[in-house]
């Protein structure tokens, strides 16, 4: 019986292959709430639920009051005093699926998001590597290597 064809899941996000680079240079972070309180409003508009239905989804998820009004407020720049506190950033990405976003936040600190089973998918390259590598070893043993037992009395 033929196996049926994986299909891709369609959460799943377009994979850069591109390494990201490490910020490390002086002020390249310099703004970085800004990025995360436009990042906050992308995935706030792209949601087609309402902000009190996410805010609830946060608070049930985080076991904390998440308000509309907080989501309103971490995702305008211009409120400085609202910096959006990681748990409450992971918990909007959770609820929304929005890996993608968090992907591109990420980038800029040298990281990149793999969800889910696609973990698996990079385990099966450094598993390649590594076979590669034994084989690679295995060849160059293969070629000064003596067979066992050959001329023995």
């Amino acid at each position: 019986m033929a196996r049926k064809p994986v299909q891709a899941d369609a959460r799943q996000i377009g994979f850069m292959f591109d390494p990201p680079a490490v910020a490390s240079e002086p002020a390249e972070l310099a703004g970085y709430e800004r990025q995360i309180s436009r990042a906050v409003a992308e995935v706030l508009k792209g949601d087609p639920r309402s902000r009190e239905v996410i805010a609830g989804e946060m608070s049930e998820l985080l076991d904390e009051e998440v308000s509309p009004h907080m989501l309103n407020a971490y995702a305008s720049p211009a409120r400085g005093e609202h910096k959006v506190v990681a748990s409450r950033f992971f918990a909007l990405i959770a609820v929304t699926g929005r890996h993608d976003v968090l992907d591109r936040i990420l980038r800029h600190i040298g990281a990149a998001v793999l969800v889910g089973k696609e973990v698996q998918t990079a385990r099966l390259g450094q598993i390649d590597r590594e076979l590669k590598r034994l084989q690679n070893e295995r060849r160059k043993i293969a070629q000064t290597a003596p067979h066992i037992g050959e001329g023995r009395a």
